[in-house]
């Protein structure tokens, strides 16, 4: 599968690194606004042995429709910006090509972009693509499903100088009905990325904590949407649409439908 990266800021190298090393995919091409680095090759840049091209280009140098007669791919992955949209989006509806954003924070126009696009194409849109942050965003929707009641707080770490509340943490408030203002947030040393949800009960607590220790992590989110992606050739798709069928317990809808007249405890 030929993909090209947009951004390479240091999560964009992280993910880049971990692309090279898979078997499934092919780095063709990454984007990135400065001239800097132009016509480097990635794998040399990164220090990564691959016989993968990975030419890094500047916007600058190409219009979209150039870049991609010229280095045409299956799948455009973009961690850059809210308008990194603007340069690529429509050549991709012309074309086909699938797009997988991991940009955290769209204003609506940008949104709404994106669900036209997808009328045309197939787009993944995740504000923060790793697994275990999305695995933990549906166990807490779950679980105040179970506890509707129940007092839930969030707490974001991360680095000293991240001046802003984090957009996933604001995703995940979205979610779970609970007010922004309200997030708790820790600034400290070279926090990479900390988020916690802490159910309050009656008689117990329950938290559901996600920690990255590495930008790779993002770069594992990515091939799982890679190798995950919707039969179907359009549409605007979530991870959260991608993980739901792991947490399917029974086999079958028949199944499930049987175990309905059982115990609970007698289910699994």
């Amino acid at each position: 599968m030929k993909v090209g990266l947009v951004g390479f800021g240091k999560t964009g190298k992280a993910v880049a690194s971990i692309l090279l090393e898979s078997s499934t995919t092919h780095l063709s091409w990454v984007l990135r606004r400065s001239k800097t680095l132009e016509h480097r090759s990635v794998p040399e840049f990164l220090g990564v042995e691959s016989e993968e091209p990975g030419i890094i280009l500047s916007a600058g140098e190409f219009s979209a429709r150039g870049l991609l007669d010229a280095y045409p791919v299956d799948v455009i992955i973009d961690f850059s910006s809210a308008d990194g949209i603007d340069y690529y989006g429509e050549e991709a509806r012309k074309r086909g090509i699938s797009i997988i954003s991991a940009v955290s924070e769209y204003p609506t126009a940008a949104l709404d972009r994106l669900k036209q696009l997808a009328k045309s194409t197939r787009v993944i849109h995740s504000p923060n693509i790793t697994l275990g942050i999305n695995f933990l965003l549906i166990a807490a929707k779950i679980l105040k499903n179970i506890a509707p009641g129940t007092d839930i707080e969030i707490i974001e770490e991360h680095y000293k100088n991240k001046p802003e509340v984090s957009g996933t943490a604001k995703v995940i408030a979205k979610h779970l009905d609970i007010k922004e203002n309200t997030i708790k947030t820790v600034r400290a040393g070279g926090i990479i990325g900390t988020h916690e949800i802490l159910f309050g009960f009656p008689y117990q607590t329950v938290r559901l904590k996600h920690e990255s220790i590495s930008r790779e992590a993002f770069g594992n989110g990515i091939l799982f949407a890679l190798n995950h992606l919707p039969s179907r050739r359009t549409g605007l798709y979530t991870m959260e649409d991608l993980l739901i069928p792991y947490f399917s317990l029974c086999k079958s809808e028949a199944e499930f439908t049987r175990s309905q007249t059982r115990p609970w405890w007698k289910i699994w």
